[in-house]
């Protein structure tokens, strides 16, 4: 039996997890999320691990990798680092066992990841670097609209007349909405407009990547039911054969993929080190 942790440390948050690694068997035993907002970076780490450590009930001491995943390269107790790519795959592939793309939709960007049955990854793509397609955009549009990220999906839903919002340019749309709420258009309806946007570009990067069959959505948006409800939509109007869906635990991909392989490579190095010189 190997324990491993991973941490991924993304733009607005840290997101740590457990693995207990028994053979082909792996199953993540407690997680931590902290966001950062502005603290210090090291410090929301430790506090992420900590507490991934004290809700799976096990010590520093019983960790045999520590693996880092995102911007966590400098973590200072890491044992090892992976490619997010690599470790988004892996951890969607757990999550979602049928699942041969993920979604990827952080505070920053989008990014689509292909991968087989084992989660080795065949391919990807990313949005470009306008923010229009991520998070903070999100996050940027409700704090202007006066509604909590959390409130966003379920208000979405309720739109009756969604209005259309430039799908170009974080800029463009945020003046948009200036522009909607000066027209009256309800807050429903200016965030299914928001959210239809995100969806098209995101389906486009879909499309791009060749996926087919189930997709899950990682990252910090994958709780957003209204955006998940966007993306089938644009989707079916596409006539692309997908199935998106999300998980509880799909903003945790990245850090349980990245305990995953951290248990693997300690295996493997373990292995190495018995081989007789």
């Amino acid at each position: 039996m190997t324990l491993a942790a991973g941490i991924d440390v993304g733009s607005a948050a840290v997101k740590a997890a457990v693995v207990r690694d028994e053979g082909n068997d792996p199953v993540m035993l407690g997680y931590e999320t902290v966001r950062i907002r502005r603290r210090d970076l090291d410090e929301v780490v430790r506090a992420a691990y900590e507490g991934a450590l004290a809700r799976s009930g096990v010590s520093a001491d019983d960790i045999a990798y520590v693996a880092t995943t995102g911007e966590g390269e400098g973590v200072p107790f890491r044992t090892g680092h992976f490619y997010s790519m690599t470790t988004h795959a892996r951890g969607g592939l757990y999550l979602q066992p049928g699942a041969r793309a993920v979604l990827d939709v952080g505070a920053l960007h989008g990014r689509v990841v292909r991968m087989d049955e084992r989660g080795k990854v065949l391919g990807y793509r990313m949005t470009s670097q306008c923010a229009s397609g991520s998070g903070q955009f999100l996050e940027n549009i409700g704090r202007y609209l006066g509604v909590a990220l959390e409130e966003i999906g379920e208000l979405s839903q309720r739109a009756d007349d969604p209005e259309a919002c430039s799908s170009i340019c974080a800029v463009l749309a945020e003046t948009d909405v200036i522009n909607m709420v000066s027209r009256g258009i309800s807050t429903p309806n200016i965030l299914k407009g928001i959210h239809l946007s995100m969806a098209g570009r995101l389906v486009k990067l879909l499309k791009s990547a060749g996926c087919e069959g189930t997709v899950l959505v990682t990252g910090g948006l994958a709780k957003d039911e209204g955006l998940l409800a966007a993306m089938a939509e644009i989707a079916v109007e596409r006539g692309l054969a997908l199935s998106i869906e999300n998980h509880e635990h799909s903003i945790l991909a990245g850090a349980i993929g990245a305990a995953i392989w951290g248990a693997f490579r300690h295996k493997k190095l373990a292995q190495r080190r018995a081989l007789p010189v």
